[in-house]
Parts: structure tokens; C-alpha cells; sequence
């Protein structure tokens, strides 16, 4: 569990905590922002993934969160990069006005079909 300094937090809750075998770690001082990047990623993976499909087990939760893993970082369009992915080194970059004559576009599914992945064909 993710917690910040607020007093709320006190050595009793957290011994709550780590009696069911959770581990709390609690953000660092003077980062306001850390705690609002994690809700958003989190934010993201809940209205993403996890409200759309029903998970069965946690191999299965293992499994899903490792293939959005891999389409969050690889293929899923951000603002705050110009809607590019995180992991543009894998990916080449292409001019507009080469696009224009390409036609043909490829969707395939990831995630156990939940999301879609649009490429140009070759």
C-alpha cells in the first residue's frame, strides 16, 4: 500500500497492514506530485482493463497486467508525449505526408481482446 504523510497513517494502521501480509511504503517528503502519478496510472489501469473484464484468478491478473504492461509502454498514445508511447525507440517515427499514401490499416487485438492495436500494412 502507497500512502502519503498525512498523521491519518499511524504505526497502528500499518501494523494492520503488514499483519495481512501487505507491505506499506510511504511517498517521500516534499513530492506533492508522486502520489497524483501514481492514482493516474492506477486511474488508467482501472477504467482501462480491470472495469472491463472479470479477472478469474491471480495468475490471470498476472497475466493481463503483464500484456497491458507491454501495449501501455509500447503502443498507447500519451498526452504529455505528443501522442507517442513511452517506448519510441522501438517504433519508427513517420512524416504525415508519408502517410497520406498508405491505405491499408491492421487492427489486432491485445489484452485478451479488450483493447486494440492499429497498425499501417507493410
Amino acid at each position: 500500500m502507497i500512502h502519503d504523510r498525512d498523521p491519518l497513517f499511524t504505526v497502528a494502521l500499518r501494523e494492520v497492514f503488514t499483519a495481512n501480509g501487505l507491505r506499506t511504503i510511504t511517498t517521500l517528503p516534499q513530492t506533492p506530485r508522486m502520489n497524483a502519478i501514481c492514482e493516474r496510472a492506477i486511474g488508467a489501469l482501472r477504467r482501462e482493463l480491470l472495469g472491463r473484464m472479470l479477472i478469474l484468478s491471480e495468475r490471470h491478473l498476472a497475466l493481463v497486467l503483464r500484456e497491458y504492461l507491454n501495449h501501455y509502454k509500447g503502443h498507447r498514445p500519451h498526452q504529455s508525449r505528443r501522442q507517442r508511447p513511452p517506448d519510441t525507440a522501438t517504433q519508427s517515427a513517420r512524416d504525415v505526408t508519408e502517410l497520406n499514401g498508405l491505405r491499408s490499416i491492421r487492427r489486432r487485438l491485445v489484452v485478451a481482446g479488450v483493447m486494440s492495436e492499429y497498425h499501417h500494412a507493410a
